[in-house]
């Protein structure tokens, strides 16, 4: 399985951590739920950190059966109408970067 992270590095306006997350799962979410070939859409909110860890209010994790279907989804009509909701709420309630990370899981039974 491959998911795509993205990681929301930076800050939420300060009394805004609601109102930021209610615009994510309002109108950002139905978005990337429509990705094509997407198998699971997780948005984490982070609650808490280590000292020192970067501030990473919300990370984005969408798994895909394999890299193409990955391709297909970052090339979608979907992913520009996401793209175009995620920049309108950072825009009213974020300071910071997005970067993004491709990984390859492999579970271990324990």
């Amino acid at each position: 399985m491959i998911t795509r992270y993205a990681l929301f590095e930076g800050s939420v306006h300060e009394g805004q951590t609601e109102a930021f997350r209610a615009a994510v799962l309002a109108e950002v979410l139905p978005h990337w739920n429509a990705f094509p070939g997407a198998l699971a859409v997780r948005v984490s909110f982070s609650n808490e950190r280590d000292d020192g860890a970067p501030e990473l209010p919300l990370i984005l994790a969408i798994s895909y059966a394999d890299r193409a279907a990955v391709d297909t989804a970052l090339a979608s009509p979907e992913r520009a109408a996401a793209k175009a909701a995620t920049e309108s709420v950072l825009a009213r309630y974020f300071d910071g970067r997005i970067h993004h990370h491709i990984t390859e899981a492999h579970d271990y039974p324990h």
